[in-house]
């Protein structure tokens, strides 16, 4: 029978007034820091990888490719057991596979670079576990304007992670002279974050803080398949980010390298040294570092102001804030990526502020696109339903795109191998994913239709008070709703649930 709330002993965990609820919010924050951190090592360390495995750049492309893959695979696994049982098990048992696969690829020699590559793949089953499970904790822990500001700093790990993982895998690599320590300082840093969650992460009650009245549910993968299906935003929402994905997931793969042949091409150096590469990586780090968080943070900011009527929105509140600001960060970014990539072939520097604005546009959705999610599916499906957009994503979005990229450089290349050759072939292939952003955000501004009458329908399905727009509301900080569990119907209830619940 699956432990429907989620704690080891089958009953249900209830935080105290505030330090357990944030000791849990801080260790969640951090792993996925560090999630990111791992998946952008490879990119920091890719100069010294590629001759060691003598890989071309479609090879290389589908390193990235197999960690999706196998990423997008077991994300609708965790995410079903994430809605029926222990939460907290789940994401040890994944960030143990995580820690494990990645010491193994450090110790692959050069003649297997197949098995390096299955061991990157099944890293992405740990990381997997976590990313969908993860922010639904959280969810249940926050609600309100309190959960857009926990979920802006839960995706400031996007960027800072991918950031710090070029920094870190590149740096270490330099000064201990082997890629194979450019990896495995991620998982030392993992074991540690497996021990804070084994001894401090508390799981709340499923929807405890919206004060829903559901079931655990033991409702089966189809009927939750039908009822996501039902939502129209949720679809509408999940296509938009795959495009989104495709894009970002073909930029950050590929940029630090299109950054290198452009610096070469602008100083017409036949090699680069490798003090020079770093440099780059770690300039292409910082950048990512602070867009993200510029883009991340603005974001948040500005929809929750304007979903709020406040500031520049006075007397223009709207409920669709999160979804128009998703379409924009995609209108904004794609004339800044254009002329990044257009400039580069004349002005390295240029090309890099150009970057920056383009990242920090593309930022603006991370926090939002989730927090969407969020409020239009019911609590008992939101592990579920963030595994669905995950798997479709990536299928469709960055597993095959930064594979595409590789394959379209490679086929435009000439036969000299030179900087420039290599250069104005990936620049070419850059302008596909650039493009794609179009897509994206006509999906988002298409979600504006339906995003309203599904976030009242999952309140009602969840008969919960919709206080979301209450101006005087205060933020969420008391303790969450004790639950009971009626053994007769199987379903939860709050314990003298409050009146009005706090959510600004």
């Amino acid at each position: 029978m699956p432990n429907e709330i989620g704690n080891n002993s089958g009953s249900p965990v209830v935080a105290d007034s505030g330090k357990k609820k944030w000791i849990t919010c801080g260790i969640l924050l951090l792993v996925n820091l560090l999630n990111y951190m791992d998946r952008y090592t490879i990119v920091g360390v890719m100069s010294r990888l590629q001759p060691f495995f003598n890989i071309d750049d479609k090879q290389k492309g589908l390193l990235q490719t197999v960690f999706i893959v196998f990423y997008m695979i077991f994300a609708p696994l965790f995410g079903y057991l994430g809605d029926r049982y222990n939460r907290k098990m789940l994401m040890l048992t994944g960030i143990v596979i995580w820690i494990m696969a990645v010491f193994a690829s450090s110790f692959c020699e050069n003649e297997h670079f197949y098995l390096f590559m299955l061991c990157r793949g099944i890293v992405g089953i740990g990381e997997a576990s976590y990313s969908t499970i993860a922010p639904t904790i959280l969810s249940d822990l926050f609600v309100g304007g309190m959960r857009s500001r926990i979920l802006m700093m839960f995706y400031f790990a996007i960027p800072v992670g991918s950031g710090l993982g070029f920094i870190g895998g590149s740096k270490i690599a330099l000064w201990t002279e082997s890629w194979q320590w450019g990896v495995r300082f991620s998982p030392i840093i993992g074991i540690a974050c497996l021990l804070l969650m084994i001894f401090f992460l508390e799981e709340p009650v499923r929807g405890s803080c919206e004060g829903a009245r559901q079931s655990g549910d033991n409702a089966s993968l189809w009927e939750d398949v039908k009822y996501l299906l039902s939502v129209k935003s949720f679809c509408i929402v999940t296509v938009a980010s795959t495009a989104a994905l495709f894009s970002i997931g073909a930029m950050s793969w590929w940029t630090p390298d299109f950054i290198k042949y452009s610096y070469g091409v602008t100083h017409k150096l036949a090699e680069l040294p490798e003090d020079d590469k770093s440099s780059i990586d770690f300039i292409f780090g910082v950048i990512t570092c602070c867009a993200g968080i510029v883009g991340v943070s603005i974001g948040s900011v500005v929809s929750r102001a304007w979903k709020e009527g406040k500031s520049i929105f006075r007397d223009h509140a709207s409920e669709k804030a999160d979804v128009y600001i998703c379409a924009l960060s995609m209108f904004i970014a794609l004339p800044f990526l254009y002329c990044a990539i257009y400039f580069a072939g004349h002005s390295t520097n240029a090309s890099l502020v150009l970057v920056f604005f383009a990242i920090t546009s593309m930022c603006l959705n991370w926090a939002v696109n989730v927090d969407i999610l969020m409020y239009v599916v019911v609590a008992n499906r939101r592990a579920t339903a963030l595994a669905a957009q995950t798997m479709i994503g990536h299928m469709f979005g960055d597993a095959a795109s930064p594979y595409l990229i590789g394959a379209i450089s490679d086929g435009m290349k000439d036969d000299s191998e030179s900087i420039s050759s290599k250069f104005f072939a990936l620049q070419t292939a850059l302008y596909l994913p650039t493009f794609v952003l179009v897509l994206a955000g006509a999906f988002y501004l298409f979600a504006t239709f339906h995003v309203e009458e599904d976030r009242m329908e999952a309140l009602f399905q969840m008969d919960s008070a919709d206080n979301w727009m209450h101006q005087n509301a205060t933020d969420d900080m008391d303790a969450l709703i004790p639950v009971n569990q009626d053994t007769e119907g199987g379903h939860e209830h709050p314990i003298n649930p409050p009146e009005n619940a706090e959510t600004a």
